[in-house]
């Protein structure tokens, strides 16, 4: 069920020029100039429409691959890969978890040499299948952490191929790859899709049926959104359309904070929601920020520049103060509650059209990325730079504190509407995203600006469109932990001899998107934190 609790200004004004329009209609009908007058990175971007029908012909492949994987023992299965192929599969297993018998799915999307580790002391690798995602099969982090892989693994056991599998493009290089290597299997998926839009696609249904998921059922959920999504008789009722309009007029009038409340059954949801948001409509100068893990506020605390959603499931509350109050407060307030976590699947297809629709109203192609080049080319060339001289350029980060971080913010002249975005290049874990919190909370309470937090590389792949190419009401602070224990990345999958490392590979991209970041004007600070997070944490209730 999708309540509107408070409607933004201009809400009837969007609904009716789409009605006037017939923009339902042409997206359905596959029309480019729905979004701009060239088809480029349109006309063949459109398949996720009809992913929820297409899908149900891979199901029993998908059940059958599944159960070949339960049958050989394998007790884990290691996700590599990065953005809209690691987002819906994370969101999956925080959701539903391994059913009895089923391996457990882990993700790894970061390049830190200190979360490589620690994956791999999780895992016992000779019960371990190794899942490489990546649709264009070029995909740095993710190769890098596959030739890592495929190296520890050959030397446990005689074929290794078999411990891995492929999901990719068709004609990727990733398919050459598995084939030279003898991978246990290749799941090509539709190539008219792009990443973030995948989650019904091979990309998330091959992950949903390993952690054993009935992907059928999965998909009938699915289709039965996708049908009341099509209806365009009375566009009011129509539920894509209505977040839709939402999150574009509150856009359009200065409300670009979209503050998303979930409660912990669903937790894993908002992090693919913040992708799909984030790089489908920052570019072009405008975007609408997705704000997550951010606590909810008395409704006198926040500014003109909010629009909350609150998705919990039935019979439960989000882990977060009741909207209610920011609604009579004034404040455009949309309730998503889901009758079970299995209509997972209607929230993908819901907010894939949702954004489709609000990229529409805002103007822009939500299926494009031009600004998440940049910072990829900036990386390269100081990957370049590293193996022409042996060194890297400095960072020049200053030491971390408190105190520093928030006189940096003083300097960029941290305001209200604007948003802070803290930068992670640190191992994922719980004690460093309970470091990033109470920073978080400090630099609210401090400014009044909504706060994000994503660890890197991973935001690269997510939120860093938005970054450069969004409404430039960012405030960006990178924070560096560097390794010292660093692992070696094999120049193949074959074991060739290393010419770079996974400490030299994340630091290269902390340095292009500092570059990149730069090079459109956006204001950014770098700091190195010299101990772990328990002593991070305690400084970031220090004074200042």
């Amino acid at each position: 069920m999708l309540r509107v609790v408070r409607p933004p200004e201009g809400l009837h004004d969007c609904l009716s020029a789409l009605d006037r329009n017939s923009i339902l209609s042409r997206i359905w009908a596959h029309d480019h100039t729905v979004w701009k007058p060239s088809p480029a990175e349109i006309a063949n971007r459109l398949g996720w429409l009809h992913s929820p029908f297409q899908m149900v012909h891979e199901a029993e492949r998908i059940a059958s691959f599944a159960e070949a994987v339960r049958s050989d023992g394998f007790r884990h299965v290691l996700l590599l890969g990065m953005g809209g192929s690691s987002l819906a599969p994370e969101a999956l297993a925080r959701t539903f978890g391994a059913a009895p018998g089923c391996p457990e799915l882990l993700v790894l999307d970061s390049t830190h040499p200190d979360a490589v580790s620690a994956v791999e002391r999780r895992l016992d690798l000779d019960s371990t299948l190794v899942l490489v995602a990546t649709k264009s099969g070029t995909t740095v982090e993710t190769l890098s952490l596959l030739r890592h892989f495929h190296q520890r693994i050959s030397a446990l056991a005689r074929k290794p191929g078999l411990r891995f599998v492929a999901i990719t493009d068709p004609g990727s290089p990733l398919v050459e790859i598995a084939n030279s290597a003898g991978f246990r299997e290749t799941f090509l998926n539709d190539p008219n899709l792009g990443g973030r839009y995948s989650a019904l696609s091979l990309f998330g249904l091959v992950p949903a049926g390993l952690l054993g998921i009935d992907v059928a059922s999965f998909l009938d959920r699915a289709r039965r959104t996708s049908v009341e999504c099509a209806k365009h008789d009375d566009l009011s009722a129509n539920p894509a359309v209505r977040l839709g309009t939402v999150l574009g007029a509150c856009a359009l009038t200065g409300r670009d904070k979209l503050t998303i409340a979930v409660s912990p059954t669903v937790a894993g949801l908002a992090d693919w929601i913040e992708q799909l948001i984030a790089e489908s409509t920052g570019k072009e100068g405008i975007g609408i920020v997705p704000i997550v893990g951010e606590p909810i506020r008395d409704p006198s605390f926040y500014a003109s520049d909010r629009l909350f959603v609150s998705i919990t499931t039935s019979g439960e509350v989000p882990d977060q103060a009741p909207l209610a109050a920011h609604a009579d407060a004034g404040h455009p307030v949309v309730e998503i509650v889901l009758d079970t976590p299995d209509a997972l699947s209607d929230q993908f297809f819901l907010w894939e059209l949702a954004t489709a629709i609000a990229g529409h109203i805002l103007g822009v192609n939500p299926f494009d990325q031009p600004n998440v080049e940049a910072a990829k080319r900036r990386a390269r060339e100081t990957v370049d730079a590293y193996r022409a001289s042996g060194t890297l350029p400095p960072i020049s980060a200053e030491p971390y504190s408190m105190s520093a971080v928030l006189d940096a913010l003083r300097r960029m002249d941290t305001g209200r509407e604007d948003y802070v975005a803290l930068h992670g290049y640190l191992p994922p874990s719980a004690e460093w995203s309970a470091f990033a919190a109470a920073l978080r909370e400090r630099i609210s309470t401090t400014f009044g600006a909504a706060t994000t937090f994503g660890y890197g590389p991973r935001f690269l792949h997510s939120t860093g469109q938005l970054h450069k190419g969004g409404g430039g009401n960012g405030r960006f602070i990178q924070l560096i932990f560097p390794t010292s224990q660093d692992i070696p990345i094999p120049d193949s999958q074959h074991g060739e001899e290393p010419s770079m490392t996974f400490g030299t590979l994340i630091a290269s991209q902390a340095l292009g998107d500092r570059r990149a970041l730069r090079d459109a004007g956006r204001p950014v600070r770098s700091f190195e934190l010299q101990t772990g997070p328990t002593s991070s944490y305690d400084e970031a209730h220090e004074g200042g």
